[in-house]
């Protein structure tokens, strides 16, 4: 490539070939085995509440997972920006309803994350001066969020570059991978039969499951 070429794009396409699309949480959804966290814009953890108006909690994780599902239907088509620690490709994706990430923010179902780009900054400043979504009353920032639970419970260290965790629990023996819905809460006691691997091939070979979400 000469220095005045442009670096191809890397889309994914819903498509029979590359699998079925799941929406994990507000801001991360799969197409087949490909996780994708939606690029410059952050949502409320799936367990996170925010207060309404009235004082009153509300399950906002929830309903931007939600609004999220309502936004990707049909043909959906992420190209890629980045890949983040979590190995989850960093994607601006697009449906009928033209570009999800802005419409998150719009909606106010999820915030600019100008920690690591501004594309969604005016948007964001819009739904806030409207009130719309989180916006309504007071919501923590996920950051914040996620922060307060890392604090409550010191985050475990995988060994070198096996992070993939198997766990055993009621439903058996599944493993989880890092970025994962049930990733960050799920703990390792080797004391218990419970054990890291390296890669989803040896997880499989040892008789663990894939976790679903």
């Amino acid at each position: 490539m000469t220095a005045t070429e442009e670096p191809a794009e890397v889309a994914i396409l819903t498509t029979p070939d590359n699998g079925a699309l799941r929406v994990i949480d507000g801001d991360t959804l799969a197409i087949g085995e490909t996780r994708i966290r939606l690029y410059g814009i952050d949502a409320p953890e799936l367990s996170q509440s925010c207060s309404d108006m009235r004082g009153q909690d509300w399950a906002c994780g929830q309903w931007s997972k939600a609004v999220l599902a309502k936004l990707a239907v049909g043909s959906v088509r992420c190209v890629a920006r980045d890949t983040d620690r979590y190995g989850r490709t960093v994607a601006v994706c697009t449906s009928k309803a033209g570009d999800i990430n802005a419409a998150l923010v719009a909606s106010g179902a999820a915030y600019a994350y100008a920690k690591y780009a501004r594309d969604y900054v005016a948007l964001e400043e819009v739904a806030r001066a409207e009130g719309q979504g989180l916006w309504r009353a007071g919501a923590q920032a996920p950051s914040a969020y996620r922060a307060e639970k890392r604090g409550a419970q010191p985050e475990q260290t995988p060994p070198g570059a096996c992070a993939i965790k198997g766990n055993i629990s009621g439903s058996g023996k599944l493993y989880h991978l890092p970025g994962g819905r049930w990733y960050g809460g799920t703990r390792i006691n080797e004391a218990q039969g419970e054990r890291w691997f390296c890669s989803e091939d040896e997880a499989r070979a040892a008789g663990w499951r894939k976790a679903q979400g």
